[in-house]
């Protein structure tokens, strides 16, 4: 290929990601994400897998850049271009793993398991992984959405991937020439055969999306309860988040105290529980008894239990991540830890990382806890993921598996301003909704605080860094879907199959090299003097320069060839 080919390959397979970026939230386009994969099949089919890594990083950064920068709002770019181009370089794998499977037989099957593993390695590492990303997570609302119920994230991402790659397919065949009229009715038939296998891998997700939509929402219901979500919002947006930890504390209770003021007015139906938000007491309130003090007043006056985002001290000197069930009556209860994120809550090997960015002093030192990702808070038992714990299959689902009514997600964004990331945060969770058939309640420090129904509708939501509170009557749900149930298997299903066909496809590659390297093998019967006359008594050509057994015969090596026995 020439250079301006190779260019303009990079070029598009840039261009995919973008437009991958594009059909994201807080943009609801989610049928761009089958015709980026259909693009970026033209782009990887028939490479080498050197040449599918550089377009599988280009559209990766192409994607991952836009996607992530929110990461640099306040910090500068360092840390949110450093972020895209790990997760733009596991991508860069899976395309040059479909690269090499792009000419097996059924190649779009073997591709999307091939996506489905990096998505599972970008879940896993660096550092416990950050699937922020993923192809599901683009997909809160459309035809694909229901096939979360069954197979949850990895099925969503495999389906959407597979539709793209099988039209990407399908359009090279046909563009190749494989309907061509050609006179035989049995040629054409083969010719019509091999489009009907794209055709199937292209269409078949569509209908599995179509036929599940049925089973979306149908959980177990066990009566209902009215919950509360309350936003107390902070005094600005930014790092300096941390240095305004009472006047956050402060907001929360007083909105809180407005909405009991509301509810006994009749202007809302009493809640049965009340849910803050992350870090809405960054100031330890088992430590500090002003702290406790004013959580102690805001529960008593609503009258039911609020479930506090608090940074508590441990006896270590660390800090933990908790949303800690607060009574009024008995004060602080039952518990959920924050499994922390690297770099934002704690800095993995400070000292090295130091050397290129002074902000890393500015992040703490949390550890994580123990539990089982679920409280009980008034009549529910609610499972929690705070913040970023959203995007961690395993850590929802635990909640899940532990018994949990509803879902919770208590969430802090106001250090990344105005920016996308808390509208990305919110598809995630309305995927999560359909995945696990539960109400998801997001409650956000400065916004956007989400009522989620178990189908994944938003059925109320605030604004951006404004105080307020939202009040519904949600369905408490003990049933489980089956992708609650089938757990993580669809996800490894889909590795081993994308990892079985890298394998085969090395194999097939590594034969047919070898056997160029051979050369061409005579036929049988030449070899057997069927066809001596032809090519010479042992198969070879008589005019074989320096060939043994032609000097032997005492033939010259560049003379004419004498009639062999039998010959003509």
């Amino acid at each position: 290929m020439t250079r301006n080919g190779r260019l303009m390959r990079v070029g598009t397979a840039a261009g995919a990601g973008l437009l991958l970026y594009v059909g994201a939230p807080p943009r609801e386009l989610w049928w761009l994400a089958p015709v980026v994969f259909a693009v970026l099949w033209a782009v990887l089919h028939g490479r080498p897998a050197r040449a599918g890594f550089g377009y599988g990083l280009a559209f990766g950064l192409g994607f991952f850049v836009p996607l992530l920068s929110w990461a640099g709002e306040f910090v500068g770019p360092l840390p949110w271009l450093a972020l895209a181009t790990v997760e733009a370089l596991v991508l860069a794998l899976a395309g040059a793993g479909v690269a090499v499977v792009s000419r097996l037989p059924a190649a779009p099957l073997w591709a999307a398991g091939v996506w489905v593993a990096a998505e599972a390695l970008i879940g896993r590492a660096p550092f416990g992984g950050f699937p922020w990303g993923r192809v599901a997570f683009g997909q809160p609302s459309g035809i694909f959405l229901p096939l979360a119920a069954i197979g949850g994230a990895p099925l969503l991402t495999a389906a959407v991937v597979l539709t793209g790659f099988g039209a990407g397919e399908l359009l090279r065949r046909v563009s190749t020439g494989s309907l061509r009229p050609l006179g035989s009715s049995a040629v054409e038939f083969g010719r019509l055969r091999t489009v009907v296998v794209p055709a199937l891998l292209a269409g078949g997700p569509l209908v599995a999306g179509i036929l599940a939509a049925p089973m979306v929402a149908t959980t177990t219901t066990d009566g209902s309860a009215v919950v509360a979500l309350v936003q107390g919002n902070v005094p600005r947006a930014g790092l300096d988040f941390n240095a305004q930890r009472r006047a956050v504390l402060d907001n929360h209770v007083a909105r809180t105290m407005t909405l009991a003021a509301d509810v006994a007015a009749g202007r809302y139906p009493r809640p049965a529980l009340v849910i803050w938000p992350e870090n809405s007491s960054d100031i330890d309130p088992l430590r500090n008894p002003d702290a406790r003090a004013v959580i102690d007043r805001a529960a008593r006056a609503i009258g039911v239990p609020i479930l506090v985002g608090a940074v508590l001290r441990t006896g270590d000197g660390h800090t933990t991540n908790t949303a800690m069930v607060w009574n009024p009556r008995t004060g602080p209860g039952q518990r959920h830890d924050k499994r922390p994120m690297p770099f934002a809550e704690y800095i993995p090997y400070r000292n090295f990382f130091r050397l290129f960015s002074p902000y890393v002093d500015r992040a703490g030192d949390f550890v994580p806890g123990n539990g089982d990702s679920a409280v009980d808070v008034g009549p529910a038992r609610v499972g929690i993921a705070i913040c970023s714990e959203v995007m961690f299959d395993d850590l929802v689902r635990q909640g899940v598996q532990s018994g949990a009514q509803l879902l919770a997600v208590p969430t802090n964004n106001a250090t990344f301003g105005f920016t996308e990331m808390t509208y990305q945060q919110q598809a995630i969770s309305r995927v999560r909704a359909v995945e696990h058939g539960r109400t998801v309640l997001v409650a956000a420090t400065s916004g956007v605080s989400a009522v989620i129904a178990p189908d994944g509708a938003v059925e109320q939501q605030t604004k951006l860094f404004t105080p307020d509170a939202l009040v519904a009557r949600v369905p408490l749900r003990s049933g489980t879907t089956l992708a609650t149930r089938l757990g993580p298997t669809p996800e490894w299903l889909l590795v081993t199959l994308g990892l079985l066909g890298v394998a085969a496809a090395l194999v097939v590659q590594s034969r047919a090299k070898a056997g160029q390297r051979r050369g061409p093998v005579p036929p049988k019967e030449d070899v057997d003097g069927g066809s001596a006359g032809r090519w010479g008594r042992r198969g070879r050509r008589p005019d074989d320069r320096g060939d043994p057994d032609l000097r032997r015969a005492g033939q010259p090596a560049d003379g004419p060839a004498p009639a062999a026995r039998g010959g003509t």
